[in-house]
């Protein structure tokens, strides 16, 4: 069963006041009306815009996987999650069906989060090398965590309606962070090719020739540097296409990029 808004789930932005979307033209209302990182968090969480990613989210959380069938999921979009004034912009493709739709915080209770929060810990930028839960303990270090598509697709496909649906979302978090940023993350083609569009739509001057997606590539925006990263998901972990020396080089790069000037952390995760 998934969650009502209100219901003291760790993380959990939203109340019963929070104005919901049914209709990708409530999105964009309720995306650019919102005054800050936390009332768009609260409205991404109880957004129903898209009819099969709803049913399919809400499908996965009844039906759960047996691994933890007598855990509750979250069942909902899932909102960002970090520092509430970052450097860094993390952005994903969508939440994991037994992952962050499980746990309510992105890549949190999956392979892809071992990756990624484990190779920010290796960097300096999180509070411990491991995310299993909302509620664990985990902080970030001037980074904040997002995704162009909030809510669970099957087959980890959102359709291309899917995806503009839910880029006001992400339009209004760029508009909001984008004055303190100094680096982005795109963690795989997907993102790539959904920031830079949003980035114009809020504004923001995004060179005439967009680089091709790829493993490291940089692109500068308006003195801000978007770094290209294969994404932390097990196609390319478990084949070696994604290695822990590469991702860190990405994320430290990021780092150093953002003046963060991470210090190794006591001890790698083994």
């Amino acid at each position: 069963m998934s969650v009502p808004p209100g219901t003291g789930w760790p993380g959990d932005p939203a109340d019963a006041a929070t104005p919901v979307a049914h209709r990708p033209a409530d999105v964009r209302v309720l995306a650019a009306a919102a005054p800050g990182a936390h009332e768009v968090s609260a409205r991404v969480t109880v957004c129903r815009a898209c009819p099969r990613l709803v049913a399919w989210r809400e499908q996965v959380a009844q039906e759960k996987r047996r691994a933890f069938v007598d855990q509750t999921y979250w069942g909902r979009p899932v909102a960002g999650f970090g520092a509430d004034r970052p450097r860094i912009l993390i952005v994903g493709l969508a939440p994991a069906a037994h992952g962050a739709n499980r746990t309510g915080r992105m890549f949190t209770g999956d392979r892809s989060g071992d990756w990624l929060y484990a190779s920010l810990y290796r960097v300096g930028l999180a509070s411990q090398p491991t995310s299993v839960a909302a509620g664990d303990g985990l902080t970030l270090r001037g980074t904040y965590v997002t995704a162009p598509v909030h809510c669970a697709p099957p087959a980890n496909k959102p359709t291309t309606a899917e995806r503009d649906a839910c880029r006001p979302w992400l339009l209004r978090e760029l508009e909001l962070y984008w004055p303190e940023l100094r680096a982005v993350v795109v963690l795989g083609g997907f993102g790539w090719t959904t920031l830079f569009p949003t980035l114009r739509a809020a504004g923001i001057a995004v060179p005439a020739r967009v680089p091709r997606f790829g493993h490291g590539v940089e692109a500068d925006v308006d003195g801000r540097s978007v770094l290209g990263c294969y994404h932390v998901s097990q196609q390319n972990t478990f084949t070696g296409r994604l290695t822990e020396p590469m991702l860190d080089a990405v994320l430290g790069r990021a780092a150093d990029l953002a003046g963060l000037n991470p210090q190794a952390p006591p001890g790698r995760p083994r």
